[in-house]
């Protein structure tokens, strides 16, 4: 059984998880500690992992939380057997411009991005987007994206958690994600040139692939990209689905770069 992971960015007190050493306890936070204690019916003794996101972990034991003050009843607490920075991140930065979809498209793609393991995720909408999003409810969702990308580095092991953006409109989102130095693509099926063949900017620099909305990009949008500093680009023979798209030119991307041979 894989050690269950717990997203701990800091400590009740403001501390930081990577200034504990090896004894000090640590309270679980609350959407933590319910997921231990009531999802996963784990006990005291059990060995679990804490991360803080910001490429720290640390191994620990549960532990029933000191008793003295209300907030601690049916608190679990974690005891610090060791802790590192543990890398593992992917071998080059990916950014991934995805135009908005259907929620549960984007919901999915940002899940497999984490797993896979982008850089960072920029979302924008498009002229052919099916899905609008104003302030509110953008922040709303912007919110549930970034649980998605906690959960995700729960259960793949990364330590680092994948940005995660929403630009108000595609041309922020392009410049955004664009790297410099680094290569920019926009996929696109008619392009004469393969991503496969593309040039990519120099190893160990950054990329940026802008990917369309069901419908895809407009020849606007094309040439609203190419004045921002993106090159189109052809990922096969077969049209994809949008949602399939960014993450098959992410795969392609990191095997290119020698990320599977790793």
């Amino acid at each position: 059984m894989r050690t269950p992971r717990f997203f701990v960015p800091d400590t009740p007190d403001g501390a930081p998880l990577r200034d504990l050493a090896a004894g000090a306890t640590v309270l679980l936070p609350d959407d933590a500690n319910h997921h231990a204690r009531r999802v996963l019916r784990l006990r005291p003794g059990d060995i679990v992992a804490l991360f803080d996101g910001a490429g720290y972990e640390a191994e620990a034991v549960l532990a029933e939380a000191p008793a003295g003050a209300p907030e601690n009843a049916s608190r679990y607490a974690a005891r610090i057997v060791s802790s590192a920075a543990i890398d593992r991140e992917a071998g080059v930065a990916i950014t991934l411009v995805q135009a908005l979809s259907a929620s549960e498209k984007i919901d999915w793609l940002l899940e497999k991005c984490v797993e896979l393991g982008v850089a960072r995720l920029v979302l924008a909408p498009a002229q052919r987007s099916v899905v609008r999003l104003e302030a509110a409810r953008g922040a709303r969702r912007l919110e549930r994206w970034r649980d998605i990308g906690i959960a995700a580095c729960c259960q793949c092991g990364r330590n680092r958690l994948m940005d995660i953006a929403l630009a108000e409109d595609l041309a922020g989102a392009l410049r955004a994600g664009r790297p410099d130095p680094g290569a920019a693509w926009i996929l696109d099926p008619s392009a004469t040139v393969a991503l496969a063949t593309a040039p990519a900017g120099g190893a160990g620099l950054p990329i940026a692939c802008a990917i369309g909305p069901e419908g895809g990009f407009t020849d606007g949008e094309m040439a609203l990209a190419e004045s921002i500093g993106y090159t189109r680009a052809r990922l096969g023979p077969r049209v994809l689905r949008t949602e399939t798209a960014g993450l098959v030119a992410v795969t392609a991307l990191l095997a290119l770069r020698g990320e599977y041979a790793r």
